[in-house]
């Protein structure tokens, strides 16, 4: 996965943006407001922080040792940081929609229905 289609697939999902308030080297995704993703898109290697649910993080994380720890500088019963070359495409992008899923799971009810996310 490049950063250029990482940023990309990021950005396909409804409402989602990219943000920089922590610096112009880190990107941080966001749906209505909240955080899905945040990454620094020139760093080697590529990594991602997502959010996942705390029971298959930490199965992720059994299965993929090298490549999902738990989330640097995030709560890491609730996010991780996968590196983008020590797993297959799909399984990132499978990582990157449960992280959105779940953020928009959290929003209210009226805001969900606008994205179609019931």
């Amino acid at each position: 996965m490049t950063p250029e289609r990482l940023r990309a697939f990021c950005l396909e999902f409804n409402a989602s943006v990219e943000e920089f308030p922590f610096s112009p080297e880190t990107s941080v995704f966001k749906v209505l407001g909240k955080m899905f993703a945040l990454t620094a898109l020139d760093a080697r290697p590529l990594t991602i922080n997502l959010k996942c649910d705390p029971d298959n993080a930490v199965r992720l994380r059994e299965e993929h040792a090298k490549a999902i720890v738990p989330g640097w500088h995030m709560n890491k019963r609730h996010w991780n940081t996968v590196t983008a070359s020590g797993v297959p495409d799909t399984l990132l992008r499978e990582l990157i929609e449960d992280s959105y899923d779940l953020v928009v799971a959290g929003l209210p009810k009226a805001e969900r229905l606008k994205l179609d996310r019931p």
